[in-house]
């Protein structure tokens, strides 16, 4: 077993966050459908807190796909051509991500500013709670989109073509 240690949070940080959502995500519909077929009552807030819990993990899960490059990419053609133009293209794709991320974390507060005195439902608490995790996916995403570009660069410097992490 790995010792939990900072490195591993600072490494794994967003996929523990998604875990452990995605886990009380779970734990909330099993009790609360388990609640309405025994006790013939459901916990009225569950639901809405578990959809909640969801939209975190499905948010913050992305980041760390993202984060990973575990993302689906077709690269077929594009391997087809020679490495100095592979290269560019990669590196145009990288600032392509980076500008829409960015972009994306923009209109994100635009959003949040907007619906901030928005409630939910049932919780009564402020619809931001649950959609500020849309804002901070996008940060971390724009954030390792720059981080991206300087590996590239750098291997590009150093090998004469990009390795990234996946290949």
């Amino acid at each position: 077993m790995k010792k939990i240690t900072a490195k591993f949070i600072g490494t794994y940080f967003e996929e523990i966050i998604s875990s452990v959502l995605f886990f009380i995500t779970l734990a909330l519909v099993i009790v609360n459908v388990i609640t309405r077929y025994v006790l013939k009552t459901g916990i009225p807030w569950a639901e809405e807190f578990a959809t909640g819990c969801f939209l975190w993990t499905a948010f913050i899960g992305s980041a760390a796909c993202y984060k990973r490059r575990q993302h689906v990419g077709v690269d077929i053609l594009v391997n087809k051509f020679p490495i100095k133009v592979q290269n560019v293209i990669k590196i145009i794709v990288d600032c392509i991500l980076a500008f829409l991320c960015s972009y994306m974390f923009y209109i994100s507060i635009i959003y949040i500013m907007r619906s901030y005195r928005k409630p939910t439902a049932i919780l009564g608490i402020s619809s931001v709670t649950f959609t500020i995790s849309l804002t901070l996916s996008f940060l971390d995403m724009a954030i390792w989109s720059f981080i991206f570009i300087f590996k590239d660069l750098k291997s590009i410097k150093q090998n004469g073509r990009v390795i990234s992490e996946e290949g």
